[in-house]
């Protein structure tokens, strides 16, 4: 008779900073080995039709769905493509992990909110998305939870790593082309290491798995660094940790959204309360600040500055004018 090892945790989106957080994480771990970087071709969200028979084979413990559609502002000409990667891939998930009494973790934004509360946003706050982007993540998080008694939705911001793409990365590279850089100042939110990340989603996979099956933990959780500041506060911030590395830093200027228009609008004020996770889990990531450095301490290594700068910007280089 053959016997089978530990079932894998999944975790879609192999190829983004924050599944490869994930698997740095998990090396730490006992679960190292069980976890299991999915994504393209294999495992596309694009391919409906070929994720139920792909779960199957692959028998997980527990999913992770770390992929989405990001690009903010192409979304609002391209809503076709980012509804599949955002409602329709995960309610496929959701509902092949409720069927099967699966737990499933399904990361999500800050951008369901408008971001005019004018204070950190909580779970109990209604949802109002302004763009594409937004609503469909929305429409994701609806979807899972209907389909998924077991599923957890996490909504984080402004995540960045020393690796994939990300605002941080942008900042750096951007020094290394320009003294001069004009960056958006009243746009508040929480900025979120990849790393500080992956550890609340594991040490909540722990607990899931000591639950016994209870769904105890089921529902919407806010997962974002602790503290808050502006993109330009984040850009200054960057440069100033650079600084110890010998980094020579651009002349930070702050604009307003509306000197930098963009397709979509952005929330101006999309901070999150993380409270209930902390009471639910005894789990919070660490100030943005410290975090920062770690990352920025890691980018500006002599032997990784080349490589890791070389990735193009994401979504949040909407928020940079050179």
């Amino acid at each position: 008779m053959t016997t089978r090892g530990p079932r894998p945790i999944l975790v879609f989106g192999g190829s983004g900073q924050l599944a490869m957080a994930l698997e740095d994480a998990a090396l730490a771990t006992p679960i190292g080995r069980q976890l299991r970087r999915v994504g393209r071709p294999d495992h596309d969200l694009d391919r409906l039709d070929l994720l139920p028979g792909l779960l199957r084979a692959a028998r997980p413990a527990l999913v992770i769905n770390a992929a989405a559609y990001t690009e903010v502002d192409r979304a609002e000409t391209d809503a076709a493509a980012a509804w599949r990667a955002n409602a329709l891939g995960p309610a496929v998930l959701a509902a092949w992990c409720g069927h099967a009494g699966i737990p499933l973790v399904h990361v999500s934004t800050d951008y369901v909110f408008d971001g005019l509360k004018g204070a950190p946003y909580d779970e109990a706050d209604p949802p109002c998305p302004t763009g594409v982007y937004g609503a469909t993540k929305l429409a994701g998080e609806q979807a899972v939870l209907a389909a998924c008694p077991r599923a957890i939705v996490l909504r984080t911001s402004w995540v960045y790593a020393p690796r994939g793409r990300n605002f941080v990365r942008t900042m750096l590279a951007a020094a290394q082309r320009t003294d001069r850089l004009r960056v958006v100042a009243d746009q508040v939110g929480c900025p979120t290491s990849a790393t500080d990340l992956a550890a609340l989603i594991l040490g909540i996979a722990a607990r899931i798995d000591g639950d016994g099956g209870r769904n105890r933990h089921a529902g919407v959780f806010h997962a974002a660094g602790t503290g808050s500041t502006s993109w330009h506060g984040l850009a200054t911030a960057i440069f100033t940790a650079a600084a110890r590395h010998g980094v020579a830093a651009p002349r930070v200027e702050p604009i307003a959204t509306a000197d930098w228009p963009t397709a979509a609008r952005r929330p101006p004020d999309s901070r999150l309360d993380c409270a209930r996770l902390a009471d639910a889990f005894g789990l919070a990531a660490p100030p943005w600040e410290a975090s920062l450095i770690r990352c920025v301490d890691a980018l500006c290594a002599p032997a990784s500055v080349g490589e890791r700068l070389a990735m193009p910007a994401d979504r949040q280089a909407a928020m940079v004018a050179a």
